[in-house]
């Protein structure tokens, strides 16, 4: 068997559907062999599998920390993007911190996903957690990276505002660079919103059926996803509402609508699971 991607489809599951087959006719398994190289991580989330280790953080492997502290020079302290927040710049601003925000809750619900995997008590869920943690972290990626957009497209913006318009044809120019620069400004936080609300509803799936002890940490999550939405959704409305031409953002005010309308419906079931699974 060719296993292409362990997160999705990781070794134990694999040995264990195997064992099961094999059960059906009365038959074991009687070894296993490595055919070819594997990753380290692969190795280490069957042992966490096997050993059912609660809160296991990788950090704790005595080799990894070895390694990492031989071959890691010191490093000067990098400013840290709360820093850069805080600082009195025109970026990063609101629009990077709606994003900011919707990693921090794309990171969670990766989190919780993982402290539900390798758990006997909810093996029935395993495979939606896999699939979870995997579309969590994706999410994740593309919203930290919104991070960066965000702060370039609003600096084009004020580029744009800063070109020549001397002649008619310097003020052709600047207004046609004012209104694609605007439009791309508007389209950033609308890409942070339709991942904002993708991020509500993984942490409603873990809410519901996830590591009961996490239940707080997939309600972080929803948190920081309603934030990012919100904030998100400022921006593309503030973008939109500076062109000359109200039209041209009308079909994207119409999704944000409609992402504003599904986060209320997610919203009022993780209410529910709030008070039916955590109890507040």
């Amino acid at each position: 068997m060719n296993l292409t991607n362990f997160r999705e489809t990781p070794i134990a599951r694999v040995v264990e559907m195997v064992r099961r087959e094999a059960q059906r006719y009365g038959v074991g398994i009687h070894h296993s062999e490595l055919v070819g190289l594997i990753p380290h991580e692969a190795l280490v989330d069957a042992a966490v599998w096997y050993t059912q280790l609660d809160a296991f953080d990788k950090e704790q492997i005595l080799e990894t920390r070895i390694v990492d502290s031989s071959t890691s020079p010191a490093q000067p302290k990098p400013v840290s993007f709360l820093e850069e927040l805080a600082a009195p710049t025109a970026t990063p601003g609101g629009g990077s911190a709606g994003a900011y925000a919707g990693a921090m809750g794309a990171g969670l619900i990766a989190m919780v996903a993982g402290l539900t995997i390798g758990k006997k008590k909810y093996a029935e869920v395993e495979a939606q957690m896999q699939a979870i943690r995997v579309m969590a972290e994706s999410l994740r990626k593309e919203l930290t990276q919104a991070v960066d957009d965000d702060s370039s497209a609003f600096e084009a913006v004020m580029g744009a505002f800063k070109l020549p318009k001397e002649t008619e044809e310097e003020q052709t120019k600047r207004n046609a660079a004012i209104h694609v620069a605007t439009l791309n400004a508007a389209r950033v936080p609308l890409r942070v919103a339709k991942d904002a609300v993708k991020v509500m509803e993984l942490a409603l799936k873990c809410a519901k059926e996830a590591n009961i002890n996490a239940v707080s940490d997939s309600l972080s999550g929803f948190a920081m996803a309603r934030a990012a939405l919100a904030a998100a959704g400022y921006n593309v409305k503030i973008n939109l509402n500076s062109l000359e031409d109200k039209s041209v953002g009308e079909k994207m005010l119409d999704e944000l609508k409609e992402l504003e309308a599904k986060a209320e419906m997610l919203e009022k079931d993780i209410r529910e699971v709030m008070r039916s699974r955590g109890g507040i």
